[in-house]
Protein backbone atom coordinates (compact mmCIF):
# COMPACT_ATOMS: atom_id res chain seq x y z
CA UNK A 1 0.00 0.00 0.00
CA UNK A 2 1.75 3.20 -1.03
CA UNK A 3 1.19 6.45 0.83
CA UNK A 4 -1.10 8.15 -1.86
CA UNK A 5 -3.13 6.09 -1.99
CA UNK A 6 -3.90 6.16 1.43
CA UNK A 7 -4.32 10.31 0.83
CA UNK A 8 -6.27 9.64 -2.00
CA UNK A 9 -8.74 7.66 0.02
CA UNK A 10 -8.48 10.19 3.15
CA UNK A 11 -9.18 13.03 0.42
CA UNK A 12 -12.21 11.80 -1.10
CA UNK A 13 -13.79 10.51 2.49
CA UNK A 14 -13.35 14.13 3.56
CA UNK A 15 -14.33 15.40 0.03
CA UNK A 16 -17.94 13.14 0.48
CA UNK A 17 -18.24 14.60 4.12
CA UNK A 18 -18.30 18.04 3.20
CA UNK A 19 -21.05 17.21 0.29
CA UNK A 20 -23.44 15.34 2.37
CA UNK A 21 -23.07 18.47 4.76
CA UNK A 22 -23.42 20.75 2.91
CA UNK A 23 -26.87 21.23 1.95
CA UNK A 24 -27.93 21.17 5.82
CA UNK A 25 -25.12 23.95 7.10
CA UNK A 26 -25.82 26.09 4.19
CA UNK A 27 -29.63 26.07 4.66
CA UNK A 28 -28.82 26.58 8.50
CA UNK A 29 -26.65 29.41 7.67
CA UNK A 30 -29.18 31.15 5.17
CA UNK A 31 -31.98 30.77 7.28
CA UNK A 32 -29.58 32.06 10.32
CA UNK A 33 -28.35 35.06 8.19
CA UNK A 34 -31.92 36.09 7.19
CA UNK A 35 -33.41 36.12 10.64
CA UNK A 36 -30.23 37.45 11.90
CA UNK A 37 -31.26 40.68 9.24
CA UNK A 38 -34.81 40.81 10.53
CA UNK A 39 -33.89 41.02 14.19
CA UNK A 40 -31.22 43.67 13.23
CA UNK A 41 -34.13 45.63 11.16
CA UNK A 42 -36.72 45.47 14.27
CA UNK A 43 -34.58 45.22 17.29
CA UNK A 44 -36.01 42.48 18.24
CA UNK A 45 -32.69 40.34 19.79
CA UNK A 46 -34.30 37.22 21.22
CA UNK A 47 -31.85 34.06 20.77
CA UNK A 48 -34.65 31.54 20.53
CA UNK A 49 -36.79 32.99 17.55
CA UNK A 50 -34.23 31.61 14.56
CA UNK A 51 -34.33 27.91 16.47
CA UNK A 52 -37.90 27.20 15.02
CA UNK A 53 -37.26 28.29 11.48
CA UNK A 54 -33.94 26.53 11.10
CA UNK A 55 -34.90 23.59 12.54
CA UNK A 56 -37.71 23.48 9.65
CA UNK A 57 -35.49 24.69 6.75
CA UNK A 58 -33.03 21.74 7.82
CA UNK A 59 -35.66 19.03 7.90
CA UNK A 60 -36.79 20.24 3.94
CA UNK A 61 -33.14 20.40 3.08
CA UNK A 62 -32.63 17.21 4.31
CA UNK A 63 -36.09 15.89 3.07
CA UNK A 64 -35.27 17.71 -0.80
CA UNK A 65 -31.34 16.07 -0.55
CA UNK A 66 -31.51 13.31 1.62
CA UNK A 67 -31.72 10.80 -1.57
CA UNK A 68 -28.51 12.61 -3.16
CA UNK A 69 -26.77 13.09 0.28
CA UNK A 70 -27.30 8.95 -0.03
CA UNK A 71 -26.82 8.10 -3.10
CA UNK A 72 -23.15 9.72 -2.69
CA UNK A 73 -22.56 8.06 0.63
CA UNK A 74 -23.91 4.31 -0.87
CA UNK A 75 -21.35 5.07 -3.78
CA UNK A 76 -18.29 6.23 -1.77
CA UNK A 77 -19.04 3.05 0.45
CA UNK A 78 -18.82 0.67 -2.77
CA UNK A 79 -15.95 2.37 -4.03
CA UNK A 80 -14.32 1.89 -1.04
CA UNK A 81 -14.84 -1.78 -0.15
CA UNK A 82 -13.78 -2.69 -4.61
CA UNK A 83 -10.37 -0.68 -3.84
CA UNK A 84 -9.57 -2.80 -0.50
CA UNK A 85 -7.80 -5.28 -2.63
CA UNK A 86 -5.72 -2.77 -4.10
CA UNK A 87 -4.97 -0.73 -1.05
CA UNK A 88 -3.92 -4.02 0.99
CA UNK A 89 -1.06 -5.52 -1.84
Amino acid sequence: MTPDTVVEVGQQAVWVIVLIAAPVLLTALAIGLFIGMIQAATSIQEMTLSFIPKLLGMFAALVIAGGWMLDLLVDYCLRLYESIPGLIG
